[in-house]
């Protein structure tokens, strides 16, 4: 067996253990992918990540991102972990100030904001309305009344989330999920003068089991893509995520002069040490 550096970092927090965890083993070369997933499947954490030599002369490094059950193209908070888990290690980018990270999703800028790091989601591989029976088993596995339903739409920038606003911040937090084989992202409104500007919650599925992740960047990403792009919201804004769960995520969602969209948020290491791999 091989010892690997590894770090485990909680993110969208500047708290430990007030955000979402992800797993980040910093030299991911040399192994293989059923090596990979079962040690994903055995961390039991909504993602784990490995770090490798990147193949794009653009990167600063390489990273592959395993659920428990299967390997994502894209995600958010492990792209915010595994950055600072890299830097925290030793890791020097290229530009001063900035990092891409290499994906299957493709390259992604990641840049230092005020209290942590802000990266830019890569585009949506689907978009567009939701159809009617699709929206009508989604309405009834979050247990509302459709008219608490604004609007809806796919905003899957790689793991398949389906985005629907609902009419509150309340609302949203008053729900108690049934079961779907979906991966549903809700949205809804604070009133002015509450703790952020809207509270947002995410639901994936593992082994035939719904469950809720803490604190969701794809998420945050694309929900902000859809409802900037549609004017329900407007940028600079603070996105809540954890609540109902026991956590208190921070999500800060703010446009460049360009028009590019950063989802950013803290991050803290909480785990370091060493893993014992092939």
């Amino acid at each position: 067996m091989t010892s690997r550096r590894f770090r485990q970092v909680d993110v969208f927090t500047t708290v430990p253990y007030a955000g979402n965890p992800v797993a980040v083993v910093l030299d991911g070369e040399g192994l293989d992918d059923e090596l990979l997933q079962r040690f994903a499947s055995w961390t039991n954490l909504s993602e784990t990540t490995f770090v490798l030599p990147p193949e794009d002369p653009a990167a600063d490094y390489r990273l592959r991102i395993f659920t428990p059950t299967a390997e994502l193209p894209f995600a958010g908070h492990p792209t915010l972990g595994s950055c600072h888990a890299w830097l925290e290690a030793g890791g020097t980018p290229k530009d001063d100030g900035s990092v891409v990270q290499e994906c299957a999703a493709g390259l992604v800028p990641i840049r230092d904001v005020d209290g942590g790091r802000a990266f830019v989601g890569p585009p949506l591989v689907r978009s567009g309305p939701v159809d009617e029976a699709t929206m009508a088993r989604v309405v009834e596995f979050l247990g509302v009344d459709e008219s608490a339903v604004v609007d809806s739409n796919w905003v899957d920038n790689g793991p398949g989330w389906l985005g629907v606003l609902l009419d509150s911040a309340d609302t949203v937090l008053s729900v108690r999920p049934g079961s779907i084989d979906l991966d549903v992202g809700i949205v809804g409104p604070y009133a002015p003068g509450g703790p952020v500007d809207v509270e947002v919650r995410g639901f994936f599925q593992v082994g035939g089991e719904v469950r809720e992740d803490p604190v969701t960047g794809s998420l945050n990403a694309s929900l902000a893509e859809w409802l900037l792009g549609s004017g329900r919201l407007h940028a600079p804004y603070t996105a809540r995520q954890g609540t109902v769960i026991g956590r208190n995520g921070r999500i800060r969602i703010t446009r460049d002069a360009d028009g590019r969209i950063w989802t950013g948020g803290g991050a803290v290491t909480c785990v370091t040490g060493e893993v014992d791999l092939g």
